[in-house]
């Protein structure tokens, strides 16, 4: 039943919830403008606030519900619920509705591991939170949750249970490594910016 359900979850994150919305607000596909990234941050950018944070409270549903599901009705283990966080994640990177081509993850990930672990979730949601505040790149502090999570994972369960966290923030740091040129050249936008 287990191995039935991943398609299912990557199919939910495959969703663009960046580019579903600027469509149906008739605004520009976020692809074409700003950073050219279909997430929240390149939303706030083009769109503002209210529309970003639709973005973002529906990104990370796409990780929330498919665990809770797998969890709650499906009674997979955590091992298993790991997984279905990470399908999520992956459909949102290489959404297969949108050539493959989508977002870096973030979001998704947070909803994932908060219907995971809440205690986690929460943690790795005030490190991003601290992160912006002091250093306003969304990107900074994505990676430091993303390298983080892991380690705070170990906090709760036996290390064969982090396999799936480590693989999503594997994939988050990935997908940012063109950020981490930027930030390390000092030309990394930061949140609120309109470049």
């Amino acid at each position: 039943m287990e191995i039935f359900f991943l398609p299912i979850a990557y199919l939910i994150g495959s969703l663009s919830s960046a580019i579903l919305i600027c469509k149906l607000l008739r605004l520009p596909d976020p692809r074409t403008k700003g950073s050219g990234n279909p997430g929240a941050t390149n939303v706030l950018r083009i769109a503002g606030k209210k529309t970003a944070a639709a973005v973002l409270l529906l990104d990370a549903l796409k990780g929330f519900l498919p665990v809770y599901f797998a969890s709650t009705t499906l009674h997979f283990n955590l091992l298993w619920q790991g997984f279905v966080a990470l399908a999520a994640v992956i459909g949102h990177i290489y959404p297969v509705f949108f050539g493959f081509k989508g977002g870096k993850g973030v979001a998704t990930f947070l909803g994932g591991i908060l219907a995971l672990s809440w205690p986690l979730g929460v943690m790795l949601l005030a490190i991003w939170l601290v992160m912006a505040k002091l250093f306003h790149y969304s990107s900074l502090a994505a990676l430091t949750m993303a390298v983080l999570s892991p380690f705070l994972g170990l906090l709760f369960y036996r290390p064969v249970v982090v396999v799936p966290i480590f693989l999503m923030a594997f994939l988050l740091v990935y997908h940012h490594r063109s950020n981490i040129m930027r930030i390390a050249t000092g030309k990394e936008s930061k949140i609120g910016s309109k470049s």
